[in-house]
C-alpha cells in the first residue's frame, strides 16, 4: 500500500488489542430467586427454558412445540445463530413445566406466544418478564436475559462439564468463545490458598 509516496507495510501496523470483557454470571441462589419470581406459568416457563438450556433470546422466541421432543428430553434449535442447528437437553423438570404450561395456554403456532393467539412472543415484553422478576426477587444488578445463558454456561464448567461439550450446547464454532467462561468460573479460583494465610 502507498500513501504520498511512502510504502507502508500493512503487516507491521500495530493493531489495538480488543478489550477482553468477562461475561457477567449470577450464582445459582440469584438464578433460583429469578426463576421461582413470576406465578405465571408461561413467564416462568419462558425464563426457565432459557437458563437450564442456555438460549439466546432469538432462540427461545423462535421454538415451536414441534421442536420439543420429549421423548427423547432433547429441544431442537433450527437455524440457530450462523445458520447452525443444535440440540439442547431438556430436564425433567422443565418438560413437566412446559406441559402445564401447554394445558393453560394452548398455542397454536409458536411454543410462547404473545397476547393475540397463534402470534410470535415479541422481544420486548420478553424484556419485561426478566425486570418484572428482577424486581420482585430483589435483585438491583442490570441482568440482561444473555446473562442467563452465562451462568448456564458458566455453572456447567463448575460441576465439571467438558468444555467441549459446553462448547456444542451454546452453539459456539471457536472453542475460543467457549473458553471465556473458564475466566469467570470460580470453583478452581477458590481452591487457589492466598498466602497472605501462611503469614
Amino acid at each position: 500500500m502507498t500513501v504520498r509516496g511512502t510504502k507502508i507495510e500493512v503487516d507491521k501496523i500495530h493493531r489495538p488489542k480488543r478489550s477482553k470483557v468477562l461475561p457477567n454470571v449470577l450464582s445459582k441462589g440469584e438464578i433460583k430467586l429469578i426463576l421461582n419470581a413470576h406465578s405465571n406459568i408461561k413467564h416462568k416457563s419462558m425464563l426457565s427454558m432459557i437458563y437450564s438450556c442456555g438460549l439466546r433470546r432469538s432462540e427461545l422466541l423462535n421454538l415451536k412445540f414441534s421442536d420439543i421432543d420429549s421423548k427423547r428430553n432433547i429441544v431442537l434449535l433450527k437455524n440457530a445463530k450462523g445458520k447452525k442447528d443444535r440440540i439442547a437437553p431438556l430436564s425433567p423438570k422443565i418438560l413437566k413445566m412446559l406441559r402445564d404450561y401447554y394445558i393453560a395456554y394452548k398455542p397454536k403456532n409458536w411454543l410462547f406466544e404473545g397476547q393475540i393467539s397463534g402470534e410470535q412472543y415479541s422481544e420486548q415484553s420478553l424484556q419485561n418478564v426478566l425486570k418484572q422478576a428482577l424486581k420482585k426477587a430483589k435483585i438491583s444488578k442490570p441482568v440482561s436475559l444473555h446473562w442467563l445463558r452465562h451462568s448456564y454456561a458458566t455453572h456447567l464448567l463448575e460441576s465439571g462439564t467438558d468444555l467441549r461439550y459446553i462448547q456444542e450446547l451454546l452453539g459456539h464454532s471457536s472453542s475460543k468463545t467457549t473458553e471465556i467462561y473458564t475466566h469467570v468460573s470460580t470453583k478452581s479460583i477458590q481452591q487457589i490458598k492466598s498466602p497472605f494465610d501462611d503469614l
